[in-house]
């Protein structure tokens, strides 16, 4: 089985940067796309970013502009690199891995953006 192991979260103000990083182990037979997905209190969890294996990225209108996904293929490491940050970024941050048989979840990190 695969897992995800995400890091980075914490508090920072708000205009300020975050970079989570998501370490993957195991087996990438059959991965298809990384991506980090989003939870805030009392809201579904949605997607923020996506990349698959050709490098082809998705982003959430959100995120447009100010987030960046990225994937060092050699080192299984995805990254989110979130540039200013609002309040309504506040939420658990999770890792996804999805495979053409299904997908994988890490336990998630916690990101607040607050003065």
């Amino acid at each position: 089985q695969v897992q995800l192991e995400e890091s980075g979260g914490g508090l920072v103000q708000p205009g300020g940067s975050l970079r989570l990083s998501c370490v993957a182990s195991g087996s990438f037979f059959g991965l298809d796309a990384l991506g980090w997905y989003r939870q805030a209190a009392g809201k579904e969890r949605e997607l923020v970013a996506r990349i698959d294996t050709y490098g082809d990225t998705k982003y959430a209108d959100s995120a447009k502009g100010r987030f960046t996904i990225s994937r060092d293929k050699l080192k299984n490491i995805v990254d989110l690199q979130m540039n200013s940050l609002k309040p309504e970024d506040t939420a658990v941050y999770y890792c996804n891995a999805e495979y053409y048989y299904g997908t994988h979840w890490g336990q998630g990190t916690l990101v607040t953006v607050s003065s």
